[in-house]
């Protein structure tokens, strides 16, 4: 079996332990893959805040989409994760954007989902304290770890006989 580029533990724990993400890049289109992860996250429990500056003032996952994160309200503080949603070219932007609007809110945690790679700003972001996670899907290890996946036919490579209880503020299991 491949090896995880970060352990079972780590990931349950940074998404037990969040529990405001902002979406970047996220679609409202309902088929876009950005969608439909946001829309998994947002139900199950999550406060998910979509930022796209193309579907600014719309509405998505009960949230007005912002143009930017630092249109982001302040009722939504903490920003505990940022999910980016961009481009590996455009995560440094990104990351940067972030860590000046959303440093002093919380920030804990930078997600770039699947294909979505830039280790200097991951360096950028980690020497500033915020953990920094690349090329995963939160969705798909939520699913995977959770036990979701296994309902599905997919081995998981987990073997346990109880399904560990994860989502935002749950702490660790």
């Amino acid at each position: 079996m491949e090896e995880r580029p970060y352990p079972d533990r780590y990931l349950m724990d940074v998404l037990a332990r969040v529990s405001t993400i902002a979406a970047v890049g996220v679609s409202v289109n309902e088929v876009r893959p950005s969608n439909y992860v946001a829309r998994f996250l947002s139900r199950r429990g999550y406060t998910v805040i979509p930022v796209n500056p193309v579907y600014a003032g719309q509405v998505a996952f009960g949230q007005k989409v912002r143009k930017t994160m630092g249109l982001i309200p302040k009722r939504n503080n903490p920003v505990d994760m940022v999910n980016i949603f961009r481009r590996s070219e455009e995560a440094g932007r990104v990351v940067d954007e972030a860590l000046d609007k959303l440093l002093h809110r919380g920030l804990q945690v930078i997600w770039m989902q699947i294909g979505v790679v830039d280790k200097k700003a991951a360096k950028r972001a980690e020497a500033k304290g915020v953990e920094v996670l690349m090329n995963i899907c939160p969705k798909m290890e939520y699913q995977r770890i959770g036990g979701e996946l296994r309902m599905g036919g997919i081995n998981t490579g987990i073997v346990s006989a109880r399904m560990p209880v994860i989502g935002p503020g749950t702490g660790s299991y």
